[in-house]
């Protein structure tokens, strides 16, 4: 049975998982969960809003997890090993599982923008962020943070209550997007 989602009452997450000082720098983000508000549970699927100078997280890879998104709203610019690309209105991107080319997003103007992100929720994730000495392995509902060489950080272990037991781990979590 197809169910009409009312985006008014979906879930709204905002800033990340990421421990400090990197949770700091995702002020101004916001996602609205959709495919928690629809039962998904095989992928995920959320709108993230950039507020002026916000960015969508730090920038990353996903191991096990694809991702797809597509600019709804604004203006974004991607940030992946290559270089900056402006992304508008209609713009898509996919980043598939494994490929070690870190990307985010990053809102540079003056209003709001609005993307898309389809994800697959696989049951053990690793994500690791390119510009720092970080990795994320999310687990059942648990997210562990680590240096790139699997040592503990220096930060405690993080569990997040949108891992919580009532749903799966969402990819754009890592993303920042999903993080």
């Amino acid at each position: 049975m197809l169910s009409k989602i009312d985006q008014s009452k979906a879930p709204v997450k905002t800033g990340s998982i990421y421990p400090e000082p990197y949770a700091a720098l995702m002020a101004g983000r916001r996602s609205l969960r959709l495919g928690d508000a629809g039962g998904l549970t095989q992928f995920g699927v959320n709108i993230v809003i950039l507020a002026p100078g916000a960015k969508s997280s730090l920038r990353h890879w996903h191991l096990h997890e694809d991702e797809f998104v597509m600019i709804l709203e604004g203006e974004c610019t991607l940030i992946q090993d290559a270089g900056e690309t402006l992304m508008q209105v209609g713009d898509c991107a996919a980043f598939p599982a494994g490929n070690p080319d870190g990307h985010c997003f990053v809102n540079t103007t003056a209003a709001e923008a609005r993307f898309l992100v389809v994800g697959t929720k696989a049951p053990r994730e690793v994500a690791t962020y390119s510009d720092i000495d970080l990795m994320v392995t999310i687990e059942g509902k648990r997210a562990v943070f680590t240096h790139k060489d699997g040592s503990a950080y220096a930060a405690p272990a993080h569990s997040h209550p949108a891992l919580a037991p009532t749903g799966a781990a969402d990819p754009s979590l890592k993303q920042g997007s999903d993080k």
